[in-house]
């Protein structure tokens, strides 16, 4: 099996590389990302390029491995879509068409797994809860907006069999290693991941905004599980709203007192930023997983047991 990654740089594409390599040790992976991604894995069947896929001629140069799978990651992030919509439908929108598009035409008919939003939705659109199938998106963000273009073009490659398309609508992933990202929500993961390591972070929304998460040990098996789920089980509709569950900013800090104590949490600092405010609050609060777990994703662990994860996973790299 030869699996292509795109944004592999990136968290989640880390995270989802060693998780392929654990559960099948002999498998091929090209990691892309504009500047070649290192490899997180001891496999020496793991390749890492670069390749920036604004430019069709790296999309091409992509496919000619002639993958079973692609894993389409790469993106700019919610808060740098806002703040430069130029960028981020060349990013969001137009590489991924180029890529698709190659693919039908040099690798008709294989998988491919686009990680979508919940900013898909906007808040105004969903009520009491948000599900796949009962919802009309409407996003309320450049980002959630390019992400729903995308998942259209892909169920539509899917109905005419060009490609075997799965959209997986991702909740906010924590907590996430590494450094800050340009993601509105990545101060989800700032107030557990600095205070941990003992610096200060800071808190930009009300802590009582409610916010859809799934731990990076859900996230990692679920996206392997979205290129095994036959295609047929997926049927027509092609978007899967992955598991997950809402937790406040103010659960959260009680979790993290509960697991690493008071002056930990203490290093969180409630500093107000209305423009992540309101991207925050155009994302629906409340989710009805029920299609994901017919098809076999699995639910998520919880908050408290996140955080541990967290912890002990900084203590084995330090």
């Amino acid at each position: 099996m030869r699996v292509v990654i795109t944004g592999a740089g990136g968290f989640v594409g880390q995270t989802l590389a060693k998780k392929l390599i654990e559960i099948s040790p002999d498998a091929e992976l090209v990691l892309a990302d504009v500047h070649a991604p290192p490899n997180p894995t001891e496999s020496g069947k793991v390749n890492c390029v670069g390749a920036d896929l604004t430019d069709p001629a790296a999309c091409r140069a992509l496919i000619d491995c002639s993958p079973d799978a692609v894993y389409i990651l790469h993106g700019i992030m919610s808060s740098g879509s806002e703040a430069n919509l130029e960028l981020g439908l060349k990013v969001n929108f137009d590489s991924v068409r180029s890529l698709l598009d190659t693919i039908r035409m040099k690798k008709p008919g294989i998988k491919v797994i686009f990680t979508s939003s919940c900013a898909v939705f906007g808040r105004a659109a969903v009520k009491n809860v948000a599900t796949e199938t009962d919802v009309v998106p409407m996003p309320e963000s450049s980002y959630g907006t390019q992400k729903l273009m995308v998942e259209y073009l892909i169920n539509d490659y899917s109905r005419r069999v060009l490609i075997d398309g799965r959209v997986v609508r991702l909740p906010t992933i924590f907590v996430r290693a590494g450094a800050p990202t340009a993601a509105a929500s990545s101060f989800v993961s700032g107030i557990v991941r600095e205070p941990v390591h003992g610096q200060e972070s800071e808190l930009p929304v009300d802590p009582d905004i409610g916010i859809w998460l799934a731990s990076p040990r859900t996230l990692a098996h679920n996206l392997v599980h979205a290129m095994n789920v036959p295609a047929e089980k997926f049927g027509h509709f092609r978007t899967v709203l992955l598991p997950g569950y809402t937790a406040t900013s103010g659960e959260i800090l009680d979790a993290l007192e509960k697991v690493a104590g008071k002056g930990v949490r203490s290093l969180v600092k409630e500093k107000k930023d209305e423009t992540i405010q309101r991207i925050v609050l155009s994302w629906p609060e409340k989710y009805d997983t029920s299609r994901a777990k017919s098809l076999g994703f699995a639910d998520d662990v919880g908050l408290e047991q996140t955080i541990k994860d967290f912890i002990e996973s900084e203590n084995r790299e330090s």
